[in-house]
């Protein structure tokens, strides 16, 4: 239920869902005959549109994210690489590579190479089924037997929901030993302070960048730039929330 809330709750303060409340209202006010907090709500609506669309205002918002944290090196050694559950379908008359999301794939691709560096490693995959009928862990698991993983070298968890339920999974098996966590780079500074909030030691090993050159201000708006611009404020939400949290419990404890 706390899960299904929450995601009810994001919608209305992320860009679609806030231009969409703009919208409902700016139309009640005008069927209630107040032209002019209707034609002020459309306008606000508009103006979120084009600057939620805009690229450089998008590049912007996910470089504060995805500047964080560098590259990985792969020089640490280390006995596990948690790779995070990303979306998927199950539609068995695509490849397997086309079922698992971009994000999850450039995910899944980063962990094998790192598990290529590090011997005696293991892959940890976690993430549930979501609406299909297989678990995220399971999809991308499956990558990497095809990837010629061994099957021995992965650690498979297809019941976590979000972040904190993969976070508490994984302390269970590294404890307090370093481990490299593999995400996409603007999901990367939420997850650390997740598992960092667990007294864990992730090592972060960033991937699936979005952020692109600077090419000027003279830019039309763009969908790649709303949906990138959706991407970091549900971070920058999540991240807030979170910190949030810790003030509320540093508080009352």
């Amino acid at each position: 239920m706390g899960f299904l809330l929450k995601k009810f709750i994001s919608f209305f303060v992320e860009p679609l869902g806030l231009i969409f409340t703009l919208l409902a209202v700016g139309i009640y006010y005008f069927y209630a005959k107040n032209e002019n907090r209707a034609e002020k709500f459309f306008l606000a609506s508009l103006f979120l549109l084009f600057l939620f669309s805009y690229p450089p205002f998008a590049n912007y918002l996910i470089k504060g994210l995805e500047s964080q944290y560098p590259k990985y090196n792969y020089s640490e050694n280390v006995k596990y690489i948690h790779v995070l559950g990303n979306g998927h379908n199950a539609d068995t008359a695509q490849p397997l590579s086309s079922r698992i999301s971009d994000g999850g794939i450039k995910r899944d691709i980063e962990g094998i190479i790192i598990h290529s560096h590090i011997p005696n490693s293991k892959i940890i995959f976690t993430g549930y089924e979501g609406k299909t009928n297989i678990s995220n862990a399971q999809m991308n698991a499956a990558l990497a037997e095809e990837l010629n993983v061994s099957r021995s070298s992965l650690l498979i968890n297809p019941l976590p929901k979000d972040t904190k339920e993969e976070a508490l999974f994984t302390k269970t098996v590294v404890g307090d030993e370093p481990f490299v966590l593999v995400t996409s780079a603007s999901h990367m500074p939420r997850a650390m302070m997740l598992f960092e909030s667990l007294g864990m030691h992730p090592i972060a090993a960033p991937t699936a960048f979005y952020t692109s050159e600077f090419r000027g201000y003279l830019r039309a708006p763009t969908a790649r730039a709303f949906y990138l611009s959706t991407i970091a404020i549900h971070e920058y939400i999540g991240i807030a929330w979170e910190k949030l949290k810790a003030t509320v419990r540093g508080v009352f404890s």
